[in-house]
């Protein structure tokens, strides 16, 4: 095991990342003519996933119809988000892989919290037709209602199940 020899670089100042994500929104509206997004790219790649069974599926249909997932626009934008990511948290140096809140309540019941918690935002983000890129910000960013309505259930929910759930370490 080799020792880690730099300090992490700290973490942007709130501000400054809410104005460098507020100025990609605006880019991203004004190069692609679409918004940030995330959960679509589910869909459609749920949707090609399940072929011949998802063309027929009332919901999944419009997504397959579109055809393979990397013709959309809004898989790109979560490959380079992906990407994005990985490569700041190598730069900066805090890459490391690690399961945030294990020692709470054990690494099995922290993953299966994770994974029904993950099919549970993902299922909400579909019913509500967008999720917190999509709806919350690109949504908010063109005043729609229903990105507001979005961000004070997400956020009223965030605080009630952080208060149910244990705090790890």
């Amino acid at each position: 095991m080799t020792e880690r020899t730099h300090a992490p670089r700290p973490l942007w100042h709130p501000l400054v990342a809410g104005i460098a994500l507020g100025v990609t929104l605006v880019f991203t509206f004004l190069l692609t003519g679409n918004g940030l997004g995330a959960s679509g790219a589910f869909a459609r790649t749920a949707a090609w996933l399940g072929g011949e069974s998802a063309k027929t599926n009332a919901y999944l249909s419009a997504f397959w119809q579109s055809g393979h997932p990397l013709n959309n626009w809004i898989v790109w934008v979560v490959v380079g988000v992906i990407l994005g990511a990985l490569l700041s948290a190598i730069n900066s140096g805090r890459f490391r892989w690690k399961l945030e809140g294990a020692a709470a309540i054990g690494a099995g019941k922290r993953i299966a919290t994770a994974f029904v918690g993950g099919v549970l935002a993902g299922f909400g983000s579909r019913v509500a037709a967008g999720c917190t890129s999509g709806l919350g910000l690109s949504g908010g960013a063109t005043l729609a209602v229903s990105a507001f309505v979005f961000l004070a259930f997400f956020f009223v929910t965030g605080i009630v199940v952080s208060r149910i759930m244990p705090k790890g370490a």
